[in-house]
């Protein structure tokens, strides 16, 4: 009788045990389903990179701290030789760090400042393959810098219209859609953040290309370390500058998502014209270049200021690109897309246009339009 008891006792006691292992395995299983959910979705809790809607998400860094000498020392002492131009943050210097990387040091007077860190470190840990990545900073002696990652080809508006119009053959209409893709994603990416980041400054020449000639917006969020601008009073923001601002900014202040998009507007249509959207349309006109694709959306009105050094392209594609341009400058800030559509629509000319320029005609030639010939009726 006794061992018949003990019996039933071990048994029971091995399976409570049994159960327990069970109960154990599965609210492991469940935390650690729950821990990689929150890592994919933030991409702050793995080292490694993270692949979310077919886009590499590169792991936070720490905020790098920078002693005034190690970036006096990486620009011979901020040699005129080295600054490479000048922002509304302050001058901007190439510098060559102690470890072997190139950085543009961005440098302004500023008294030191909690908050100033504080934005630094959000700004900071925003990282993306189509944004410009800001590495660190230093405040001494009064001095204010951030330190950024150097872009070694420089701003679009630069290719464009600048002094250093190079790399002709990246101008083509092909080049210039993935220029388009990729500042695209950048801005998208912002928009989103939780909470969203919206720009505020976007201009072409805030756009950036790699050795790779690989898009990159620079200066994403830097307008908030100015505080409250008045723009009517402002005497730093040039015509240049204005003519990317979204009416409601200029009327009432309201920068959005939506205002970004409207300045991504103007990007795609000096994208278009090879010109600064400040010129006029023609020699008969005293619009802009703005205010004319505002009055004259007819795309074969457009077309008269399509930049010369396009050389060959598809008439579809390049109607999909202005339909584009004017649904961004819509003057109504409900009309414009979303940043997100934008990317989109951008995806799909770009694949379009490679695919329709690679078909072989009869004769063995690609079939596309020249920039003369488009939209011509046929007789």
């Amino acid at each position: 009788m006794s061992i018949s008891l003990a019996a039933i006792l071990g048994g029971a006691a091995g399976a409570v045990a049994l159960v327990g292992i069970v109960i154990i395995l599965i609210w492991y299983c469940l935390s650690h389903r729950r821990s990689a959910s929150r890592t994919s979705e933030t991409g702050s809790s793995d080292p490694s990179q993270v692949e979310r809607q077919g886009v590499i998400e590169l792991p936070i860094r720490d905020t790098r701290r920078f002693d005034m000498e190690e970036l006096s020392l990486a620009t011979n002492n901020f040699s005129v030789k080295n600054m490479i131009g000048e922002g509304k943050f302050g001058e901007v210097y190439k510098g060559l760090l102690q470890d072997g990387m190139l950085v543009a040091i961005k440098k302004r007077r500023g008294l030191d400042s909690q908050e100033f860190v504080d934005e630094v470190r959000y700004l900071s840990s925003i990282q993306h393959r189509n944004l410009v990545t800001l590495i660190g900073y230093c405040q001494e002696n009064n001095l204010q810098f951030l330190v950024y990652e150097y872009v070694p080809n420089g701003s679009v508006s630069s290719h464009l219209y600048g002094a250093g119009q190079q790399l002709q053959g990246k101008l083509e209409f092909k080049h210039r859609l993935s220029i388009a893709q990729g500042a695209a994603k950048g801005l998208a990416h912002l928009h989103s953040l939780s909470p969203r980041l919206v720009h505020k400054d976007f201009k072409t020449s805030n756009v950036l290309v790699d050795e790779n000639f690989i898009a990159k917006v620079a200066d994403a969020g830097l307008r908030n370390f100015f505080g409250r601008v008045d723009l009517a009073a402002s005497s730093s923001l040039v015509e240049a500058d204005e003519i990317f601002l979204a009416p409601e900014v200029k009327e009432f202040r309201g920068f959005s998502e939506k205002s970004d998009i409207y300045s991504f507007g103007v990007f795609l249509l000096e994208l278009l014209s090879g010109k600064e959207a400040t010129e006029s349309a023609s020699l008969y006109s005293s619009q802009n270049l703005v205010e004319w694709v505002q009055n004259n959306q007819d795309h074969g009105v457009i077309s008269n200021i399509i930049d010369q050094r396009l050389g060959s392209f598809t008439a579809e594609g390049m109607e999909d690109f202005i339909l584009l341009i004017v649904r961004c400058l819509d003057p109504s800030s409900e009309r414009r897309p979303a940043m997100s559509y934008v990317v989109t629509e951008l995806d799909r000319t770009r694949d379009k246009e490679m695919n329709l320029t690679t078909i072989m005609g009869e004769e063995g030639t690609p079939t596309v339009t020249l920039g003369s010939q488009l939209f011509k009726a046929t007789a």
